[in-house]
């Protein structure tokens, strides 16, 4: 995501380096290739020029100091502006009552149903709610049958009315079912159209006034660009949502969506999709985006989407197989079952900083791990329990059964090697460090 922007205001910023301070006459110029980096990446043109104007006001009225060269203080300027564009603060979700409910707005193919039930899976499993999902798409049957997969892939609940046709008394019978069977969460999922029309607005309006949502969220795809805004603030208008959700965000190298519409409707964005798997899903946070637009990474993201993985128990129990040596291949394969939930490989590679410019155009398959999986799993269990057994007749089966080469098993068994002994030595590391403090 943002991936053309990025670059773009890279080059900008290198309109300054070598510079001794900040004139007028520099900033002007570097500032013209900022707002043409921002219309090019589709931004909205007075959103963009009200960002030009405001970082030039800032950078000329302010003293650069000795330690600070002018292209680090425009990066610092332009940081905190991408920040407040965004919205500044992080926006939380209200979902204080019991039960919560949550009305999902915007047209068709914008991701609604999805995002329902990627919202209902990280609400279960970080809130510890017990969220019901809605079906008042009366019109389109595959959303119904949609919803309903979503649902048992996450295990949650799906109430639906197949003979009804009216969305508004489904909404109805679905908050009294949820205080009826002590369900706290209630996201209903509604039904979009392909353009802006009158009946779907005036539909969606009587369902927000028949069940008083706690939290109206409008669904876009981001890909739309200045589309997507034009869209939300005709929904605004109607509905006086509480905040966007922004989809596809992944395939979207320019933003331009994410940086105008927060300013065009003044709501704040409150999640964005990141990919197709259920697991998919972030709170924006405007100033991890920001970081990632210039190329600083989003470290935070990414420790926490570890600790999401993370399990205490097993942690330990792999810290006592590799101080023993005794860390396998089922280690390995579970190790890698991890990662792969935390998520895109390409993203979590462009949270760490500075690698993000570094694999632009490397293309990072999500099956990056196929062939290893396959060659552990022509292993036999006491193969991928005692690793030194694997001679060559058996490196050779497992080549076979794998479909790779020869060279391809050696070079896993190699690398298998010497992630082992690393981690031993870390862990021993750790371990010396640890034994004076326990004997004071």
């Amino acid at each position: 995501m943002f991936d053309n922007l990025s670059e773009r205001l890279e080059r900008s910023f290198k309109i300054l380096k070598g510079e001794g301070k900040i004139t007028e006459i520099n900033v002007a110029e570097t500032l013209k290739d900022v707002r043409k980096a921002l219309l090019d990446a589709d931004v909205n043109y007075k959103v963009a020029k009200n960002f030009t104007d405001t970082v030039k006001e800032k950078a000329l009225g302010q003293n650069v100091l000795t330690a600070v060269k002018p292209s680090q203080l425009m990066v610092k300027i332009v940081h905190d502006e991408l920040t407040q564009l965004m919205g500044g603060e992080t926006a939380e979700i209200n979902i204080d009552a019991r039960p919560a409910v949550i009305l999902m707005s915007g047209l068709q193919g914008s991701g609604k149903t999805t995002f329902s039930g990627k919202l209902a899976r990280m609400l279960k499993t970080k809130k510890n709610r017990k969220p019901l999902l809605v079906a008042c798409d009366v019109y389109r049957p595959a959303a119904i049958e949609q919803l309903r997969v979503l649902a048992e892939q996450i295990e949650v609940p799906m109430y639906c009315e197949l003979d009804s046709k009216n969305p508004v008394e489904i909404a109805q019978h679905a908050i009294q079912e949820a205080k009826a069977k002590g369900y706290d969460l209630v996201i209903v999922d509604t039904a979009g159209r392909l353009a802006v029309d009158e009946q779907m607005m005036n539909e969606i309006a009587a369902i927000k006034e028949a069940i008083n949502p706690n939290e109206i969220l409008f669904v876009v795809d981001s890909m739309t660009g200045q589309d997507a805004v034009n869209t939300a603030k005709e929904f605004n208008e109607r509905l006086d949502f509480n905040g966007v959700v922004l989809t596809k965000l992944d395939g979207d190298t320019r933003g331009g969506a994410a940086l105008s519409i927060r300013s065009v409707v003044n709501k704040p964005i409150k999640f964005v999709g990141t990919g197709e798997k259920l697991e998919a899903i972030d709170q924006f946070h405007p100033a991890r985006m920001a970081d990632r637009i210039l190329g600083m990474g989003d470290i935070v993201s990414l420790v926490e989407r570890a600790q999401e993985q993370y399990d205490e128990e097993e942690a330990k129990r792999l810290q006592k197989k590799i101080a023993k040596n005794q860390f396998d291949f089922n280690d390995f394969l579970s190790q890698i079952a991890q990662i792969k939930k935390m998520g895109n490989l390409k993203d979590l590679a462009s949270m760490i900083p500075g690698v993000g410019k570094a694999i632009k155009d490397i293309d990072i398959d999500d099956n990056a791990f196929k062939s290893i999986e396959a060659i552990i799993y022509s292993m036999t269990p006491a193969e991928r329990s005692n690793p030194e057994i694997l001679n060559g007749s058996r490196r050779t089966r497992i080549a076979k059964g794998s479909g790779t080469t020869i060279q391809e098993v050696n070079r896993l068994l190699k690398q298998f090697d010497q992630t082992r002994k690393m981690m031993k030595m870390v862990t021993s590391s750790k371990m010396g460090k640890m034994m004076p403090k326990m004997k004071r």
